[in-house]
């Protein structure tokens, strides 16, 4: 992407809300699950919130659209004297997966990480997920950890 195509990884910002709506929607529809018009209201005004262990929100832009976003946050771990950062949401919209740019939104939470001496970076992803899990083998590591919740 060159010229007014060129991919720009930036916070994401108030007057985004439209678009976002649209891939967040689209990401959920992924994981095949969707959420009502609260949820998406409250997470993006934590999206946009002044607290540093709340939520924090990057988009990826191209032509003046939005083509990916990531959410992520920090927090306390029990084996760590730092916070840790967890990347709760990754997505770029299927008409430019394979340009880079989940690799560019995951690259730009690990230098918010590393600007807050955050030493991990970890994210869970659905085993069905292939496709990304091919950048998340090139860029992070597999863990052994299998999750469990309470329903």
């Amino acid at each position: 992407m060159t010229g007014s195509d060129a991919l720009i990884v930036r916070p994401l910002t108030l007057s985004d809300r439209p678009q976002w709506d649209d891939l967040w929607a689209a990401y959920l529809a992924f994981y095949q699950t969707s959420r009502p018009k609260e949820v998406f209201d409250t997470y993006f005004e934590r999206l946009l919130g002044t607290d540093p262990h709340d939520y924090n929100g990057l988009v990826a832009e191209t032509g003046g659209k939005l083509v990916g976003l990531t959410h992520f946050l920090f927090h306390r771990h029990g084996w760590r004297v730092e916070n840790v950062c967890y990347l709760q949401d990754l997505y770029a919209d299927p008409s430019v997966r394979g340009r880079g740019i989940g690799r560019k939104l995951i690259e730009a939470v690990y230098a918010a990480a590393d600007a807050v001496g955050a030493p991990s970076v970890y994210w869970l992803t659905q085993d069905f997920n292939s496709e990304a899990r091919k950048l998340y083998d090139r860029i992070g590591t597999v863990t052994p950890f299998i999750k469990y919740e309470r329903g």
